[in-house]
């Protein structure tokens, strides 16, 4: 996590801002004798509000994140967010992916000012600057591999992955000097999706969503986070999903590349070209027409070079070089 401006005590920042109920029901979970000391607010989020708790107690020190949803969106759809999260939390506790520990989850406000889930505090930074991108690159499919060999029961097993777009939503950026190249790429995605073997998905995998600590080259990953969208669906799309956002960062040769990484790493994707291009088609397009709106996190990590003007010549660039390679 990145902290953000203005540590300070909680009781001050949360109660000014209306989180009073918030507060103490954090307070009534913790331990005996511990209080919270500090709340500093977490930089890079996009769908909700972030902060680390710093906790004090006669065991120690430790740190908690409260993830909050404030938007009006995202508290309509709170509840079944929160929920699934708190759920794949519990899951991934049994295995060896480095996702936070779950303490409690409120997804209803019943007792909350906000839908709410407190978690542990992981080690490490949201890293997107431009320092050892390829290394990390080869980190992120290493991770995802081990993140679609999760073993889940009928039971377990998160929902079907949902589409973030369709040919109807589509549309293409005003400034485009190519609109045939969005034409045939809307086409792509007007067909039935191709038959897949599914597996557990993250379904927001991307850098913003993932820590990293150490460096030089013991650089690793030491956390995955945000999993309200985890799914169950064909390991091309956490792929594809990865992929799109590595090009909007970083360029599309390290886009593009992010696949062969994946496959390097042991991951299985499908065997023909028509079904690597519709899955990574279909996650490209949901960034049309205004792929900027998503570098806010980033752009709040420093990346003040990711413009609006860059982000949509980068994402045609993209649609175009999957054609080349797919297509």
């Amino acid at each position: 996590m990145i902290k953000g401006e203005g540590a300070g005590r909680v009781g001050g920042e949360l109660e000014a801002q209306g989180w009073g109920c918030t507060r103490s029901w954090v307070v009534r979970g913790l331990a005996a004798g511990e209080r919270i000391e500090g709340v500093t607010r977490l930089r890079g989020g996009w769908t909700s509000e972030m902060r680390r708790l710093s906790i004090v107690g006669p065991g120690g020190r430790r740190g908690l994140v409260l993830r909050s949803f404030v938007k009006p969106f995202y508290v309509r759809h709170a509840e079944g967010l929160l929920a699934r999260e708190a759920e794949v939390l519990r899951l991934l506790g049994e295995t060896d992916v480095p996702a936070a520990v779950l303490v409690d989850v409120d997804a209803a406000a019943t007792r909350c000012d906000h839908p709410s889930l407190l978690m542990s505090l992981l080690r490490g930074t949201v890293r997107v600057d431009g320092d050892r991108v390829e290394q990390r690159a080869d980190l992120l499919a290493d991770q995802l591999v081990r993140i679609h060999q999760v073993e889940v029961t009928a039971e377990s097993r998160p929902r079907v992955w949902q589409p973030w777009t369709s040919s109807e939503r589509v549309t293409p950026p005003e400034s485009t000097g190519r609109p045939e190249l969005w034409r045939r790429a809307v086409d792509v995605i007007r067909q039935p999706p191709p038959a897949y073997e599914a597996c557990f998905l993250h379904r927001d995998f991307h850098p913003g969503n993932v820590l990293f600590d150490g460096d030089g080259d013991d650089i690793r990953i030491s956390g995955v986070v945000d999993w309200v969208e985890t799914s169950w669906g064909p390991a091309d799309l956490d792929v594809a999903h990865c992929s799109t956002a590595l090009a909007l960062l970083h360029g599309v040769p390290l886009g593009m590349s992010f696949a062969d990484r994946y496959a390097a790493a042991g991951g299985l994707l499908a065997d023909r070209a028509a079904a690597h291009l519709y899955w990574r088609m279909l996650d490209a397009l949901a960034f049309a027409p205004d792929a900027e709106k998503v570098a806010v996190p980033w752009r709040e990590l420093g990346r003040s070079d990711l413009t609006p003007a860059l982000l949509a010549d980068r994402l045609e660039e993209y649609v175009l070089a999957l054609f080349e390679r797919y297509g």
